[in-house]
């Protein structure tokens, strides 16, 4: 029970954090549920789908490659991943009427992101201990919350624009961008002290997640 606990917290943490940055018109509880619900259950669901297609399509045959461990990295991992999140936000989230601001982007988008980062923390913690839990609670759970603020950033301004399809796949594209990053300095750790690639490709993306969630909250139409 300690572990699953563990395991949640920092996803709730970061639920609440965004939650309280949206100062000027609360999204439905109930919406939001259903959101974080599907990224943990059907984001999940289309992320092993496709893996195991990839495994059969794209299997890595030298894991010193860094070359395969790009591809892996960006083309695998990280579009996969993003692309199960991104069809929840498009086609669920984006299209009720309940998105009616540009800041709800950023709300909906890291609800499906946090779903997801559930399942996937549950899994990696059971598994690795303590240890892996203190460990994701400051690196891969913000970092998929950090991916989910800079879809919602595009995607929320996609909503509101003539420029939906430009806007809403340059969200994934970003989103993709950073993860594949992520992962990659973490994927050839045969070099040593690359993993700072890691960190240093993570904080640029918090930066730019702060400035993504100022933004939209100061062009909010509810604002008083």
């Amino acid at each position: 029970m300690n572990l699953l606990l563990l395991a949640i917290a920092p996803v709730f943490v970061i639920i609440l954090y965004i939650y309280l940055k949206d100062e000027y018109e609360k999204e439905p509880r109930r919406l939001l549920l259903y959101n974080f619900l599907l990224g943990a259950i059907v984001s999940v669901l289309i992320t092993t789908i496709l893996y195991l297609g990839a495994d059969i399509l794209f299997p890595l045959k030298d894991e010193f490659s860094i070359t395969q461990q790009f591809f892996k990295a960006f083309l695998v991992v990280a579009l996969i991943e993003e692309f199960s999140k991104y069809i929840i936000v498009r086609y669920f989230a984006q299209t009720n009427k309940e998105f009616n601001e540009p800041f709800d982007g950023i709300m909906y988008a890291v609800m499906v992101s946090m779903g997801f980062a559930a399942t996937e923390n549950i899994l990696y913690v059971i598994e690795g201990g303590y240890q892996v839990a203190l460990m994701r609670a400051f690196t891969a759970v913000p970092a998929h919350a950090t991916f989910g603020v800079l879809m919602g950033y595009f995607m929320g301004k996609a909503k509101f624009s003539n420029n939906k399809i430009v806007y809403n796949l340059l969200g994934l594209f970003l989103a993709v961008l950073f993860h594949g990053a992520y992962d990659f300095f973490l994927f050839i750790d045969f070099i040593p002290g690359i993993w700072i690639g890691a960190f240093i490709s993570l904080i640029i993306g918090l930066i730019l997640a702060r400035k993504a969630i100022i933004y939209h909250q100061q062009i909010s139409k509810f604002k008083a």
